[in-house]
């Protein structure tokens, strides 16, 4: 969610400051991608397993799998830090043990915008889009040369993630007899948060599911 800083900024920065050349040349875009988000997950301090706010996450957690019926295998961390929720390598839901401490359908939602990412393939989108700009070996010549356009067009493309997975999360509330008003009042609880390079602002997160919110009470 908003206080996350995702894959994007850490894999530019991996590239930039040349850690992607660690191990000699021929090393490609999606090997850096995978261990860029393996040291951020390595990175995190786990909860304790049987802390009381740790185990209503994943209560929380199963309970959506099995209520939107995930068909993919995806796993929990819930962890310690400033981290709120983010998706890892694609099927690695990690969740702040905080949310223990939010409203059940507030923390549904939060969950729900993660499994939204895992569902709508949006790891695959990023391997594509990367492969796309470094096709081959990645080399420092190739990524000064490239790395402003394509943090560009990566920014956008994970903006219209969060959008998407917000999406998901909101027809999941719908799908579990939650109210809509959940997905504004989880924001809330966060706090609200000015656009940045990977996440629209709050305002226009929540304006967007007003959208979808509006679209959906016209349907016949």
């Amino acid at each position: 969610m908003g206080r996350k800083m995702r894959w994007l900024l850490l894999t530019l920065i991996a590239l930039n400051s040349g850690l992607a050349f660690a191990d000699g040349p021929g090393v490609g875009i999606v090997l850096v991608l995978h261990r860029s988000q393996q040291s951020r997950l390595d990175a995190m301090p786990p909860a304790e397993t049987n802390s009381a706010r740790a185990l209503q996450v994943r209560d929380s957690f199963d309970a959506l799998v099995g209520a939107l019926r995930i068909p993919v295998s995806v796993a929990l961390r819930v962890v310690q830090g400033d981290v709120v929720a983010e998706t890892i390598l694609g099927n690695v839901v990690v969740a702040n043990e905080t949310l223990g401490a939010l409203a059940e359908d507030e923390r549904r939602f939060i969950l729900a915008h993660e499994l939204g990412h895992v569902m709508l393939g949006h790891w695959r989108q990023i391997e594509l889009l990367y492969q796309r700009w470094i096709p081959g070996a990645v080399t420092p010549e190739l990524t000064d040369a490239i790395a402003a356009d394509l943090g560009r067009e990566a920014s956008a493309l994970v903006y219209q993630h969060e959008f998407d997975a917000d999406g998901y999360a909101l027809r999941a509330l719908r799908l579990l007899g939650h109210s809509p008003q959940a997905a504004t009042s989880a924001f809330l609880a966060l706090g609200a948060h000015s656009d940045t390079m990977t996440h629209p602002g709050t305002l226009k997160r929540v304006a967007a599911l007003h959208l979808i919110e509006t679209a959906a009470d016209a349907e016949p």
